[in-house]
């Protein structure tokens, strides 16, 4: 029987999609007879946590489905349990603190899912966020779980004979499906449509911005036509999938199944406040030659209202600049991964941590320089938008200083990270969840 862990971390009310995510875990059970672990954890404040926990309180008892809400204290109590306990050089408050800062951060977000997921002796994590829906066809909901079951964590040569397409290689049978992914419809998965509508060619200098600067000017372009639009407006007729070796334009984090031995290897960027950073270890699978799995249940983006006014709209789009910021660090990884390709693995298919680390820590000391120019160019294009936009352009220039800072500091902690990892999946497999004297979950 699978144990599988179907995770959503959210910072808002959205008791809609805890019940919509019982559902797909239920289906899960009866169409695969899996055994399914619902995580939510729960940034919340308290009156928004009491409405989701009301939610779960309310969900039907389905057997094999089991449910588990912990919020900001239970969390904090679990990450410096696994801390402590992982035996670390860093100082667990450090790692604390990377696991669950005071702010937004996508990345630790989904890494406190990996070691929940771990600590619940699951065998991979099915991860959702709390602004989708599921698409429909005759009136039925078209869950993604049934596409990432039929492959996650198979042999390659075993998975293809789910698919509708294989693209494996012959000498790949043996690896194991690391990563099963569908895209998304409906609104940009970065919420710069408005700067679009107003002035498209500022929508093209500002996307253009976080494409690779040693790329030709062909290809960055046709990476601003690609950039955050997913499948556009395409919808679920009959399922369709492919094995091989994904193409990163096709998978999509908030629409993906991970293997348990791919993300208790890697952990995602630590950085606040920053838009992109959770896509490092899909990078890692899909550079390597990993096998994964692409089909076509995607689910339906949209975005709620308070990231578009007032001090909503201002964080929001800075977590856009320190994506743009972020870049001068990652891409030197990413384009590493892409030279070692396979090498990457190791007998087992497993990722490599050590060679990874090390591409980490070869950023440290890169030239600020094009970060400089960015943010030239960032306050150049906010202000030809003029009205909220050209206030955000004044906000930019007086935490310039601040942002070029946080963006080198957030590739150094991501090392910091990496090199506690390990232990501390092994710590969260070993603690389980839950204190031993609190016993199980719901």
């Amino acid at each position: 029987m699978q144990r599988v862990c179907l995770a959503l971390p959210t910072m808002r009310p959205c008791p809609e999609t805890i019940v919509d995510l019982a559902e797909e875990a239920a289906y899960a059970v009866a169409t695969f007879g899996a055994e399914v672990h619902l995580l939510v954890l729960d940034t919340t404040d308290d009156a928004s946590f009491a409405k989701n926990a009301d939610a779960v309180a309310t969900l039907p008892a389905t057997p094999g489905v089991h449910v588990h809400h912990l919020g900001n204290a239970q969390q904090r109590e679990f990450f410096l349990r696994i801390a402590e306990r992982s035996g670390s050089a860093h100082d667990p408050e450090l790692l604390l603190d990377l696991m669950l800062p005071q702010g937004v951060a996508y990345g630790s977000c989904v890494n406190r899912l990996f070691l929940g997921a771990a600590a619940l002796e699951c065998t991979s994590v099915h991860l959702r966020n709390d602004d989708f829906e599921y698409q429909t066809q005759d009136g039925q909901k078209v869950y993604p779980i049934h596409s990432e079951l039929l492959s996650i964590g198979k042999p390659a040569g075993q998975a293809a004979a789910g698919v509708t397409v294989s693209e494996l290689d012959p000498a790949d049978t043996e690896k194991p499906v690391m990563v099963v992914s569908g895209s998304f419809l409906g609104e940009l998965n970065v919420d710069i449509g408005e700067i679009r509508e107003l002035d498209p060619q500022v929508y093209h200098d500002l996307v253009r911005l976080w494409t690779p600067p040693a790329w030709s000017d062909e290809d960055r372009d046709a990476m601003v036509d690609l950039s955050f639009k997913g499948v556009g407006a395409e919808p679920f007729v009959t399922d369709e999938s492919v094995i091989g070796v994904p193409d990163i334009w096709k998978v999509y984090m908030c629409n993906v199944a991970l293997d348990h031995r791919a993300y208790e290897k890697l952990p995602l960027l630590p950085a606040l406040d920053t838009l992109g950073c959770d896509y490092a270890l899909l990078h890692a699978l899909v550079h390597s030659k990993s096998a994964g799995v692409v089909h076509n249940r995607h689910i339906v983006n949209y975005y709620t209202p308070e990231r578009k006014t007032g001090a909503g709209f201002v964080n929001y789009q800075l977590r856009y600049v320190k994506l743009l910021l972020s870049m001068l660090y990652l891409y030197p990884v990413y384009g590493a991964m892409w030279d070692a390709g396979s090498d990457l693995l190791d007998e087992r298919y497993e990722l490599k941590v050590e060679p990874i680390l090390a591409m980490v820590r070869d950023t440290f000391d890169a030239d600020r320089a094009g970060n400089e120019h960015c943010l030239d160019e960032v306050e150049r294009s906010y202000r030809k938008l003029g009205g909220k936009y050209a206030e955000l352009a004044d906000v930019v220039a007086e935490r310039r200083q601040r942002l070029l800072d946080e963006a080198q500091k957030d590739a150094e902690l991501w090392a910091v990270l990496i090199e506690a990892w390990a232990p501390m999946a092994a710590a969260a497999r070993t603690e389980g969840l839950y204190p031993a004297a609190d016993g199980a979950s719901r």
